[in-house]
């Protein structure tokens, strides 16, 4: 991949997108296509075959996606098959028709089954039934990778896969209904802060920032003081900081084809810690004093997930962020995007 390919990242505004932008620019590639979502429909055929026509990119990234925790995938889980199917199939497909050298698609560590032996390893992908609270948004990133699969079999293409632990980092969503877990305890957590210092302006700014918050939950921290968070905290994760994640998708790009990496290939941090103690480190971080209620009524997901990723690491890179320093630098970026 030399500095003057032509690289378009799709979901540039996004968590990882947004990473694997900033990551291109530091290593000096300058011609990088970009487009939003509402300039580039990709669940549009046409419109992505459109544009892959007209701009011909050499690379691609493929890191947009609907996207979403425990409540987004529960209540919008038509829109979670359907809409990451047709991004998936769209671009993959512009891609091979207009001759794309290299794409690498962004998965999930969800794609695994639910109950497959820990750590989990490449090779346990269909080996069981899937968690069923993320089970559409698994469904489609599976499907994304036989695309990548097969379409190489068949046309020669160079296509590959990287699914990587549970991602976080600046640019998050905070979204306090369609969030992942570990930013929506960043914002409970501030709120609580908020709520207790009684600084209405700051809570204003707060929604302006990162959307709304839900009807009745700030009440509910004035009323008991207390954060609750959903299920029983015993589940283990395993997080990602997604700047590291974006070095690892650069790092791949630059060296490894399809033929050597296999059908898909994990990234992840290498150790995973339960929900409670991830609650426990973001309070500390935010310097909340509001106790945490567990709601246990609510669903936990999958017991535990931890990747195998020896081989990325075999290959020679490893993650550089730690989780504390991670989520400060979240924190610390969470506050000045809402002017704290």
């Amino acid at each position: 991949m030399n500095r003057q390919a032509r690289i378009y990242v799709a979901g540039h505004r996004g968590l990882v997108g947004s990473s694997i932008v900033r990551r291109l620019r530091q290593e000096g590639y300058t011609d990088i296509l970009t487009r939003t979502s509402s300039e580039l429909d990709l669940r549009n055929q046409a419109a992505t075959e459109a544009f892959f026509e007209r701009f011909r990119p050499g690379y691609v990234f493929l890191a947009a996606a609907r996207v979403g925790g425990i409540i987004a995938n529960s209540t919008c889980p038509a829109q979670f098959i359907y809409d990451n199917l047709a991004i998936a199939s769209n671009v993959i497909q512009a891609a091979c028709r207009t001759e794309v050298r290299k794409l690498l698609n962004l998965g999930s560590s969800c794609i695994y089954p639910r109950t497959a032996p820990q750590p989990l390893r490449e090779a346990s992908l269909l080996s069981g039934p899937l968690e069923p609270t993320n089970e559409p948004y698994a469904i489609a990133k599976i499907a994304a990778i036989k695309l990548c699969r097969y379409y190489n079999e068949q046309y020669g293409s160079d296509f590959i896969s990287v699914m990587p632990a549970n991602l976080y980092g600046i640019h998050d969503n905070f979204d306090l209904e369609r969030s992942h877990v570990l930013p929506a305890m960043v914002r409970k957590f501030h709120l609580s802060k908020l709520v207790q210092s009684g600084d209405e302006d700051q809570i204003r700014r707060d929604e302006a920032a990162f959307g709304p918050i839900p009807p009745g939950f700030l009440d509910a921290l004035k009323q008991k003081a207390e954060v609750v968070l959903w299920g029983s905290g015993t589940p283990c994760r395993e997080f990602l900081y997604a700047d590291d994640l974006a070095k690892a998708c650069v790092f791949l790009m630059q060296r490894y084809s399809a033929a050597e990496i296999g059908e898909c290939i994990n990234v992840g941090s290498g150790s995973d810690i339960t929900i409670r103690q991830l609650a426990d480190s973001i309070r500390n971080a935010v310097g909340a004093d509001a106790p945490v209620r567990w709601d246990d009524s609510r669903p936990d997901g999958t017991p535990r997930k931890l990747l195998d990723s020896s081989r990325i690491t075999a290959l020679g890179w490893r993650p550089e962020t730690g989780l504390e320093t991670g989520i400060t630098a979240c924190y610390d970026w969470y506050r000045k995007t809402s002017g704290c």
